[in-house]
């Protein structure tokens, strides 16, 4: 059975006009039932995380500025939303759904986070949307518990996975690839173990292709028994804030070749749905609702 991470809180209120679109949280469980792709059933609650977990990726400094809500004004304006008690709870049980779903994943081959991605935590600062990297601490867990020995991070979202890069740079049993926009967000991008920056406007066969050739080098390079997979919806032309080309069936493909690989080593694999920023809500769910579809066609 197809099992989905949801809770209310992934819905954190924002002040109105704010740009990041928080209501795509609320639609997407009621799309992907509405279609019949789920039911209830399918959905779990997930639990906050334990501290230890936290603190296995992140400094315990900043974990202490976090709970006490005594970021700086420079710190807070670099994650992108207002710091406050609830914001830091979501980001919490976020990190927990990620690594329930880790668990699901071993037993049924694949399980989803409706939420997470938040690959621009570091250790020690959040940026860009996110405060706990739900990414790293899943993987960290799931070595640190002897679950996996090898964990491949594939990281599509349009802006790279700079966090996950920083926090994985000397590490010789997570694999991280980000294929991103070149000169997209961040402007100064971290190393990850493999990089691929793209030029802005890339149509669909081009990318795809170049996402084929850097999974068949991966396929060359490293085994993994584990798989996480950040799949933004952020690389759609319509997208805001993305200032790449894909169609909708791009990013169908996309993940079909994605889900695909993790099938072709039979390799657990959690999505876990990163950035969409396309002034219609309704793209940014229809193009996130796709990679449920594929699971349910391809997993079960």
């Amino acid at each position: 059975m197809l099992k989905i991470a949801y809770s209310d809180c992934y819905c954190h209120p924002l002040p109105t006009g704010h740009r990041f679109p928080m209501e795509k949280y609320e639609l997407l469980p009621g799309q992907l039932i509405y279609e019949g792709v789920v039911d209830s059933s399918n959905f779990f609650e997930p639990e906050p995380l334990a501290e230890k977990w936290i603190l296995n990726t992140h400094c315990a400094g900043y974990w202490d500025k976090l709970q006490s809500l005594t970021l700086s004004k420079s710190e807070i304006r670099a994650t992108g939303f207002p710091l406050s008690k609830s914001l830091v709870e979501r980001e919490i049980v976020i990190a927990g759904g990620s690594i329930q779903a880790a668990h699901f994943a071993m037993e049924y081959g694949i399980a989803m986070n409706i939420a997470g991605g938040t690959h621009h935590a570091f250790y020690d600062h959040g940026e860009g949307f996110c405060l706990l990297n739900d990414i790293a601490i899943t993987a960290n867990y799931l070595l640190e518990q002897k679950l996996a020995t090898k964990v491949l991070v594939i990281d599509l979202d349009v802006h790279q996975g700079n966090g996950t890069a920083s926090l994985f740079e000397n590490s010789s049993e997570v694999f991280t690839f980000s294929m991103h926009g070149a000169k997209n967000y961040p402007h100064r991008k971290e190393k990850s173990t493999l990089d691929c920056g793209l030029p802005d406007g890339i149509d669909d066969k081009t990318y795809l292709g170049l996402l084929s050739d850097n999974l068949n080098f991966i396929r060359k390079r490293f085994s993994a028994d584990f798989i996480i997979y950040q799949c933004g919806v952020d690389v759609l032309e319509t997208d805001k804030l993305g200032r790449l080309g894909l169609t909708l069936s791009g990013v169908h493909q996309r993940d079909q070749m994605v889900l695909n690989f993790a099938r072709e080593f039979d390799t657990p694999l959690i999505c876990c749905m990163g950035g969409g920023y396309s002034p219609q809500v309704s793209k940014i769910v229809d193009a996130h609702s796709q990679v449920y579809r594929l699971a349910q066609e391809l997993f079960f």
